[in-house]
Formats: structure tokens, C-alpha cells, sequence
């Protein structure tokens, strides 16, 4: 008998086909916003970016596989103001509940947690000391680790960041967990900060050496402002800091179909196996 029609056969197999089927299926439907304003005749995605930016750069294995066996996937973003939601007008239009909405619509029939564990004006040292408490009794397939803001605006040492969250991956990577972690807001009330280029490149140095996924908010938010898609006012809060329902609704989208596409990397990676 054909072994390979043998592992073509097997549920395992199986089950990352129809994964992969299903993901497909989910890339191709477009994301699309609600048309406002003039020329409000067909509905626009504003929320798009380049691929190369929403390349998370490093696998989701335990996220694709809760998705290959239909779930339940259990997500918890950490944070602090702009993952509990300062600028969003309700509770629902924070990102983790627009990521929420976007995964289950990708995923139908996939039960899906998105919980918010953001506390505002936080830094990273204090992000740490909550993650026994506030994250680890979630029992999460992934966390989604926003940092770096904070410490700009009080001009801290990038460093200091850095060695906080290898200390936090080693922490959450012991519970099996997967780890994605999300750099600052492109924002004036930030770019004022000579060192957020020393942040920024310290996240990176991070993921890198940590091999955990990095979701470049600034980068894609500035590519919003910049390609025109979103002017940067309207975008953010009156605070000029801040994002508000429309970027975080664009952000919960694209960290869905950043996930989305590293799980279909991962699964393909299996089926090929």
C-alpha cells in the first residue's frame, strides 16, 4: 500500500488540510471599513498594509495548533493604556475586541477568548509583576505583549525594556504559551522622544533573539499616515498620543491577519511534512 496515501489519510493530516482550506478561504475575503464622508459610493479597506510589515518573523506553533483542532483558543493582551483602551469610545471598539471580532470571523465555529489585561500608564517592570496574577491563571495559547510606550515618554533606558521582557518570555514561555510582542504607537506625542529609535530597535533585538513574533504597530501605523490611508488626526485621540475606534479597530484587523498568515505558514510547514 502507498505510505503516502497512508499520511495523506490520517486525521492529523487531515485536520491541517482543512485548516489550510479554511485559512485560505479566510486570506482571500476582504476586510473592509464602512465608506464616510464624499464619495462614499463603495466601501475602501483603509486598513491594509505591506506584507513585509505584518510578517510576525517567527512561528505561532501552539495558536495553530488550538485552530487545526478547532479551538478553543485562549488569547490574552497585555499591556498598558492602549491595549486596556484610552481613546475608544467603548469597550467593544478596543483592540482586543476588534482582534476578537476579526479572529472569529475568520475562524467561524472556532471558539475564540480575546481578554483584555491592559492597565494604563503602566511600565513594562509592572507589566511583569501581573503576569502570575493576571495572565497565567487565563491558561492562554498566546499572549500578545504590548510594551515600550511608556518608557519613551519618561525617557527611560531602552535596555531596561529589554531585559524585562526576556525576563517575561522566560516566564510565559514556561507555561506553554505562544509570545507575540507589539512595539510603540507612531504618534507626535512619541516622536517628540529622541529615544524611540532605541526602543524600536531594542523590541526588535528581542523578538529576534527570544525567536518570538513581533507585530510592528509603529511601522504600520506609519505607513497608514504616510501612504495617505489614514491621516495621522485621524487616527488618534485628542491627545495626539493615543489611538481612537477607527486605528484600533484597523489594529485588532491587521494583528488578525498577521496571526492568520503565520498560522497558515505553520500549517503548511505540517502538511508538507
Amino acid at each position: 500500500m502507498n505510505r503516502r496515501l497512508i499520511r495523506l489519510g490520517s486525521p492529523r493530516r487531515r485536520r491541517t488540510l482543512v485548516a489550510l482550506v479554511l485559512l485560505a478561504g479566510a486570506a482571500a475575503a476582504p476586510i473592509l471599513l464602512a465608506p464616510t464622508g464624499r464619495g462614499a459610493g463603495a466601501a475602501i479597506d483603509r486598513c491594509i498594509a505591506p506584507s513585509e510589515l505584518l510578517s510576525l518573523g517567527a512561528p505561532l506553533p501552539r495558536t495553530a495548533e488550538r485552530l487545526r483542532s478547532g479551538g478553543p483558543l485562549t488569547i490574552v493582551a497585555l499591556g498598558s493604556s492602549s491595549t486596556e483602551g484610552a481613546g475608544a469610545s467603548r469597550p467593544e471598539f478596543t483592540y482586543p475586541n476588534r482582534l476578537a471580532a476579526a479572529l472569529r470571523a475568520r475562524f467561524s465555529g472556532v471558539p475564540i477568548r480575546v481578554i483584555n489585561r491592559g492597565i494604563g500608564g503602566e511600565l513594562a517592570l509592572q507589566t511583569l509583576a501581573r503576569i502570575e496574577r493576571d495572565v497565567l491563571p487565563e491558561k492562554p495559547d498566546l499572549v500578545i505583549w504590548q510594551l515600550g510606550t511608556n518608557s519613551v515618554l519618561r525617557d527611560l533606558d531602552p535596555e531596561i525594556d529589554a531585559e524585562i521582557a526576556h525576563r517575561g518570555i522566560e516566564r510565559l514561555r514556561a507555561s506553554g504559551a505562544d509570545i507575540m510582542l507589539m512595539d510603540l504607537q507612531y504618534a507626535p506625542a512619541v516622536l517628540v522622544h529622541a529615544g524611540y529609535h532605541e526602543m524600536e530597535h531594542a523590541i526588535s533585538s528581542v523578538a529576534r533573539s527570544e525567536n518570538v513574533p513581533l507585530f510592528h504597530r509603529f511601522w504600520v501605523m506609519r505607513h497608514w499616515a504616510e501612504d495617505g490611508q489614514i491621516a495621522l488626526p485621524a487616527m488618534l485621540s485628542r491627545d495626539r498620543l493615543h489611538m481612537n475606534d477607527t486605528s484600533y479597530d484597523c489594529l485588532g484587523r491587521e494583528v488578525a491577519h498577521s496571526i492568520s498568515a503565520a498560522v497558515a505558514e505553520e500549517l503548511s510547514a505540517d502538511a508538507r511534512e
